[in-house]
């Protein structure tokens, strides 16, 4: 069929909005234990409230999208966003913010399920590799602007600045509670993606057998193995790890160096995101000449060394050991999702929503923190992610996928 580009430049800023909305949570969350005078533990059901969505949305997506089409889909997650978000900065509050967060990791869901396929079918088969790295670059961006942004509003809302948005903004967030801000371009940007995928023509996706969700006799056979649950916990935690890193780091900083949440802490949660990203691109490179099970293993032992020193270092290897953390995570979530999927002959389509449904490690993981941590103190409680990380490592060990990576030399 046709190619077009202006669909899958539209599906690059669909994974940008994805990751600017999903990756704030761990520089506001200071703030919201500030604002809302709340323990580190309730401070945890926050990024629960959110990743829960995907182990709740995963699979009704999927067979959504196969039912109505991926238009109608887009538009609903938007919307479904855009009220979470709208509602969360017209009633600033503890409870609110659970439903709001929930709304818009509902929204983020379903965008998740339709996009891959999408993009599949607008840029080609034969580019949709390199168009999935394209997808993961603005994705990465947008996790390292997001913060930045964070920095800026909490910095000169309210301040002796003005302008046009900072003028807006004045007259809609309360003065105590300046991170609000967020949420209002949070919801502006929601609404604007639903009103461009309205305007917007969608070409028509067919679905491979491989992409359809069966939660029949697919699933029925799936769940039979053993391996299709033991890579969904490696799924469940990989996100766990990365949002246990990512939502912590900034409440860490504040409480053992002092570190201001809405400058440095937002930089270095900023600085994690961007090393992910760049991570990404050295794993491409690495995955050309070493088996995948190696490369994982190898990355997973460095996020364990970088994420001791974090803990247990001085401020200044702190702000670097934390960052440090993020490069090393970048190849587990794609290295971890391709062994799964070549590890099973056949019903990939269900084996993704499972695994997706895996995206909810992101919702357990930092939540167990808070809970040890309001026990034995923050710094002992992100021990746990020992714990995920050697899981994580496992896989290298015990993963006898069906075919390996394509490599330079075998």
């Amino acid at each position: 069929m046709q190619r077009n580009t202006f669909i899958v430049i539209l599906i690059f800023l669909i994974f940008f909005v994805i990751s600017f909305l999903t990756n704030i949570l761990g520089p506001i969350i200071p703030d919201i234990v500030k604002s809302f005078d709340l323990s580190i533990g309730l401070a945890g059901f926050m990024p629960f409230a959110f990743f829960v969505a995907y182990g709740v949305m995963s699979i009704p997506s999927g067979l959504m999208v196969e039912k109505y089409g991926e238009k109608k889909v887009l538009l609903w997650a938007f919307l479904v966003a855009f009220v979470g978000a709208f509602v969360f900065a017209i009633i600033p509050g503890f409870s609110i913010a659970l439903f709001s967060l929930f709304l818009i990791g509902v929204g983020m869901a379903m965008l998740q399920v339709v996009i891959n396929p999408l993009l599949r079918v607008a840029g080609g088969e034969e580019k949709f590799a390199f168009n999935s790295v394209m997808a993961q670059l603005f994705f990465g961006a947008a996790s390292f602007l997001s913060p930045l942004l964070y920095s800026y509003l909490v910095l000169n809302v309210h301040s002796d600045k003005s302008g046009f948005l900072l003028d807006i903004l004045n007259k809609l967030v309360p003065q105590n509670l300046k991170w609000v801000s967020l949420y209002w371009v949070f919801a502006v940007i929601a609404l604007v993606m639903v009103i461009v995928i309205a305007l917007v023509k969608f070409p028509k996706v067919e679905l491979k057998e491989d992409e359809r969700i069966d939660v029949g006799s697919s699933f029925t056979e799936l769940s039979g193995n053993k391996f299709v649950w033991l890579f969904f916990l490696g799924i469940f935690a990989y996100v766990g790890t990365e949002q246990g890193i990512a939502n912590w780091i900034s409440q860490f900083l504040q409480t053992y160096h002092g570190v201001d949440p809405g400058t440095t802490g937002a930089s270095v949660i900023s600085y994690f995101w961007g090393l992910l990203t760049v991570g990404c691109l050295l794993g491409l490179l690495l995955l050309k000449i070493f088996d995948s099970r190696y490369v994982l293993m190898f990355f997973t032992a460095g996020a364990v060394v970088a994420l001791l020193a974090a803990l247990f270092g001085s401020k200044e290897i702190a702000l670097y050991a934390f960052p440090a953390t993020g490069f090393f995570a970048s190849v587990m979530y794609s290295v971890i999702f391709s062994l799964a999927l070549n590890s099973v002959p056949n019903h990939h389509g269900t084996f993704s929503g499972i695994l997706c449904a895996g995206i909810c490690g992101g919702a357990v993981v930092p939540l167990i923190i808070g809970g040890i941590g309001e026990l034995i103190g923050l710094k002992l409680a992100m021990l746990f992610l020992l714990v995920t990380l050697g899981y994580i490592f496992s896989i290298g060990i015990w993963a006898r996928p069906l075919v390996n990576n394509d490599r330079i030399w075998k």
